[in-house]
């Protein structure tokens, strides 16, 4: 099977939707200078008992609406129980709001965002669903009118246009956009609601939806200038952090007008049909460029970058695939960039020799220790990268069953020397949640090892790395690992 160069051309409004405004959302973070203090419940209306506040929180990944917490501050956390449950309202009443909040839901688990209490954005566990309806995580909820014929009572409600929701229990970033209603000196509505924009984990996934009217379970029959924010308390457990906002929403929108390039250029990007890519280019991730990646982009929206220097996988991501337009563009500099909602990885090699527990895992190889030797494709198109790594062959290749997660396995050719480790994590914690399950980097994404297997997790300068021994075995000489987002 020969590489997949998959060169498509899109519609500019499309590319613009896919492309343009995660890096517009991201410039403008730091203009949400407002929040919303959670040392304690004061911020909010007479809550009821399954509100409190806590330091940190445990939301379960296999056992629904279950979480577990910790003393302190910081975190605002739902936990439905015998008691009266209900939702929560803020002191603070808003129009218009450009809002971004943290959250994090164990399996199953059922939320929402009610914008002036009236206008719901759906909190969901939507791990890994490849059909989405309004009832999913990031949608705009339905209207109800049981006037309607049988089966329409719900109406009005807008999907997600991709999915990127993250796993449960991991934190996950929603920023909403919202214009207020519009009335004039008598009272009358002279502009409908609209929501501008909704960013989840920093992908668009929904824009310029006009809000007629309040959707589903409204706290308020009619409509108004102002109103609290509304946070859904009694469908499943949830927790919230970092609620940061400002008054001030732009109008700008993304239709298509706006030329942002040469009026000769077009936008390339790489898409993912029918089986999947490898593509070689530059990509720039934060303070480096890594010259010689291959991004491998597999089926159900998942890819992963990977770094042809180093064998190290540095980024993953769901979403789109690539945009290729800085290569073509103009002059063209080589550069690649991941669509989608991108989690970063370590950029160190992924391979080496230690041989005493204090000895440092290396920031770069030595000359010649590490030669490529390119990939191959199997029989789907999946690639298996070789190279050699002083003296000794390696096999690595990486898979996705279902579009919620890549299981990695790096093999080696004949009998590995006992002191060499792959480095599956570095970052500033990884906590161990049991039967081979590890949180990294507060909660961002999960290490799954197979039953038996153990790591080993030491300090590291960015806080904590996890290392596993590749170990000569009767099966062969490998290490497995998944990575689950």
């Amino acid at each position: 099977m020969q590489n997949n160069y998959l060169l498509k051309r899109k519609p500019l409004k499309a590319f613009l939707l896919a492309i343009c405004v995660p890096f517009f959302a991201s410039a403008q973070n730091r203009m949400l200078q407002q929040q919303i203090p959670l040392n304690d419940l004061s911020a909010f209306k007479s809550p009821s008992p399954n509100w409190s506040v806590a330091g940190s929180v445990i939301a379960d990944f296999n056992k629904p609406n279950t979480i577990t917490k910790k003393e302190g501050t910081g975190i605002l956390v739902s936990i439905p129980g015998k008691d009266k449950n209900e939702d929560i309202f803020t002191n603070m009443e808003h129009g218009d709001i450009d809002l971004s909040v943290d959250v994090m839901m164990p399996k199953g688990s059922n939320s929402g965002i009610y914008l002036q209490g009236r206008y719901e954005i759906q909190l969901l566990d939507s791990w890994g669903k490849q059909a989405l309806t309004s009832g999913d995580l990031g949608a705009i909820y339905e209207r109800w009118d049981e006037s309607r014929p049988a089966g329409q009572f719900g109406f009005d409600g807008v999907a997600p246009r991709i999915n990127v929701s993250r796993a449960p229990g991991l934190w996950q970033n929603i920023r909403i956009q919202f214009q207020a209603p519009k009335f004039d000196a008598s009272g009358k509505k002279i502009a409908n609601a609209r929501i501008v924009r909704i960013i989840l984990n920093g992908m668009t996934i929904i824009e310029n939806a006009e809000l007629q009217a309040p959707t589903r379970g409204s706290a308020f029959a009619n409509e108004a200038a102002t109103g609290p924010l509304r946070l859904q308390g009694d469908h499943g457990a949830v927790a919230f952090r970092n609620f940061r906002y400002s008054t001030r929403v732009g109008t700008m929108t993304v239709d298509g007008t706006r030329q942002v390039w040469d009026s000769n250029d077009k936008p390339v990007s790489v898409d993912v049909k029918g089986e999947p890519v490898v593509f070689r280019s530059f990509v720039d991730i934060p303070g480096k460029r890594v010259t010689h990646s291959a991004s491998v982009g597999l089926l159900n929206n998942i890819s992963y970058g990977f770094d042809l220097e180093r064998g190290t996988i540095y980024q993953i991501w769901k979403g789109g695939f690539l945009d290729a337009s800085p290569m073509w563009l103009s002059r063209g500099d080589g550069n690649a960039r991941a669509i989608g909602s991108v989690i970063s990885l370590d950029d160190k090699p992924a391979l080496a020799l230690i041989h005493e527990d204090n000895q440092a895992w290396p920031d770069t190889l030595e000359k010649g220790i590490f030669r490529q030797k390119g990939y191959e494709l199997d029989e789907t198109g999946i690639p298996t990268f070789k190279y050699n790594f002083d003296g000794i062959n390696i096999n690595d290749k990486t898979t996705s069953e279902d579009g919620k997660g890549l299981t990695r396995k790096i093999s080696v050719d004949g009998p590995a020397p006992k002191d060499l480790f792959a480095r599956v994590a570095d970052a500033s914690d990884i906590v161990d949640l049991d039967n081979g399950l590890y949180a990294v980097n507060n909660f961002t994404y999960y290490v799954q090892l197979d039953k038996g297997v153990k790591p080993v997790i030491r300090n590291s300068a960015k806080g904590k790395e996890m290392l596993l021994p590749i170990k000569n075995t009767d099966k062969g000489t490998s290490v497995q690992y998944s990575l689950i987002w």
